[in-house]
């Protein structure tokens, strides 16, 4: 690092600013987790923390990204490159501290071609960081030709945090961690977030002479910057206002708070773009959920993953869909939804399971008590309520009866119903799969249908009826029943016989 005065540059340090390098540590054990799942692994709003963190980079448009991990490797490596594939996966090794991670991070993105100008640090478990602070953070970094810039915040309570200490121009002249800080500099307010914009080659040189001397035998990330400082570069704080950005998760508690933070943010961003909520202390809104203008959430409703509703339809209440779209004007009420599509103009429950694969046509129904799975339902087709339709395909215009249900599992192997359109079927209907009924097809009350019906057909399963007369009194002797049918076996004769005696006179 040159000792020439930063101020009588007339560039940025590293030279015209390029696309900024990130590095993302993510090797902690989170130990306070309690949890075999690794900490940036646990979900919140619809992504791992490590996701949310990972999005939060991949906003600035880098020229590469890296997440040194260790905890669990292959766990957590798996996921990053799950979910941004294009990640640059760094192992870190044994030598403890945050310091030999981004040196280790450094190292990999040099690998081709040494990195210039700026490379911002972040943590996995920063879930409500957003791409417009880090923006915020490299420009400013940039504007003012600085070797280290840190993001700090103000905090009420700063136990545990970092303080950033501060010369009488205002300049930082360093970072305390604070199990090393006197008494006097744990008064300090301004706390270390954890995250950096630095001058990679001010970074590359100052991570060579930090050391592990210190409380915890680790190296410490925080000494470049009194490095830097001291190699005459300058050192810079910004200072954001919103402290849940840079508020970490290192137990279920916080974990806790940052979901209910990010959720309320989530409401409030879709009411102001349209969207009625009736109750946002009740309802959950993943990141991923795309919701249009003038769509009503009532109270109890969570929507998660790829979930899509479109205007005008009303969700709830207590009604819970993952990755499934809504159509316009749909109405969705006290439903479990997974994998479906619902139409325009359809409507839902209450009390139905939608299980994946389910594909309700426009103006359709599947009413109270209904559970469905891969199955396709034409427009304006009801089932109405009390059944079960599984495997199965139904035409338009269809009304199927109370108590129906598709028998698609033979024990061994699963099988289609196809049912036509305009088809009308009776009260416990059973469809012995595979079996197809045809257009405009009717089946009875009861019915079991094995085999196919052609279209225009009614469907009957009739067997004779038998009364086992006296059955009760045989067999429910001393019941209220058996009393009851005593009862009216009594009368019944005088009825007769007084009807007998009339008609002979």
């Amino acid at each position: 690092m040159s000792d020439q005065d930063p101020d009588a540059r007339t560039e940025p340090i590293g030279g015209t600013p390029t696309a900024p390098s990130v590095i993302v540590l993510a090797a902690g054990a989170g130990t306070r987790m309690k949890s075999k799942t690794p900490k940036v692994l646990h979900p919140i709003g619809g992504a791992s923390l490590v996701g949310h963190a990972l999005n939060a980079a991949y906003g600035l448009q880098p020229r590469a990204v890296a997440a040194v991990v260790r905890h669990e490797r292959d766990l957590v490596a798996g996921h990053i490159e799950s979910v941004n594939p294009q990640t640059i996966i760094v192992d870190q090794d044994a030598v403890p501290g945050t310091g030999r991670a981004v040196q280790q991070g450094l190292e990999h993105l040099d690998a081709e071609e040494p990195v210039s100008g700026t490379v911002v640090v972040t943590y996995g478990d920063v879930p409500l960081l957003s791409a417009a602070t880090l923006k915020e953070l490299v420009h400013h970094h940039e504007e003012g030709r600085n070797a280290v810039t840190v993001l700090t915040a103000l905090l009420e309570d700063p136990a545990g945090y970092g303080r950033v200490l501060r010369a009488e121009d205002g300049s930082v002249l360093a970072i305390r961690e604070h199990k090393d800080a006197t008494e006097e500099e744990r008064s300090v307010r301004e706390v270390n977030s954890g995250i950096y914009a630095f001058d990679a080659s001010v970074l590359r040189s100052s991570l060579r002479e930090v050391t592990s001397e210190n409380a915890q035998g680790e190296m410490y990330l925080t000494d470049v910057v009194e490095i830097a400082r001291g190699h005459g570069g300058r050192v810079a704080a910004f200072v954001i206002e919103d402290r849940w950005q840079v508020e970490g998760a290192n137990d279920r508690v916080q974990l806790a708070a940052l979901a209910r933070e990010l959720n309320r943010r989530m409401t409030e961003r879709w009411m102001r773009a349209g969207v009625t909520i009736m109750d946002p202390e009740t309802t959950w809104i993943d990141v991923t959920v795309e919701l249009a203008e003038d769509v009503t959430l009532l109270p109890g409703t969570q929507l998660y993953g790829t979930t899509v509703v479109h205007e005008d339809a009303v969700i709830g209440p207590d009604s819970t869909l993952t990755d499934v779209v809504v159509g316009t004007g749909a109405h969705v009420v006290r439903t479990q939804g997974t994998g479906a599509r619902i139409g325009d103009g359809a409507t839902v429950g209450p009390f139905t399971y939608l299980r994946p694969g389910t594909d309700l046509g426009a103006d359709g129904k599947i009413g109270a008590f209904y559970e469905t799975k891969n199955v396709r339902i034409g427009k304006g087709s009801k089932l109405s309520h009390l059944g079960y339709a599984g495997d199965a395909e139904i035409g338009e215009y269809s009304n199927i009866g109370c108590g129906n249900i598709t028998a698609n599992y033979d024990g061994v192997n699963k099988h289609r119903t196809v049912i036509g359109s305009h088809v009308r079927t009776g009260s416990n209907t059973v469809f012995a799969a595979p079996v197809t009924i045809g257009d405009g097809a009717y089946t009875g009350a009861g019915a079991v249908v094995r085999k196919d019906v052609p279209a225009g057909a009614l469907a009957l399963s009739i067997a004779p009826q038998r009364n086992a007369e006296g059955w009760t009194l045989q067999k429910r002797a001393g019941t209220a029943a058996a009393d009851a049918a005593a009862a009216a076996t009594e009368t019944k004769p005088e009825s007769s016989d007084s009807t007998q005696e009339s008609d002979h006179s």
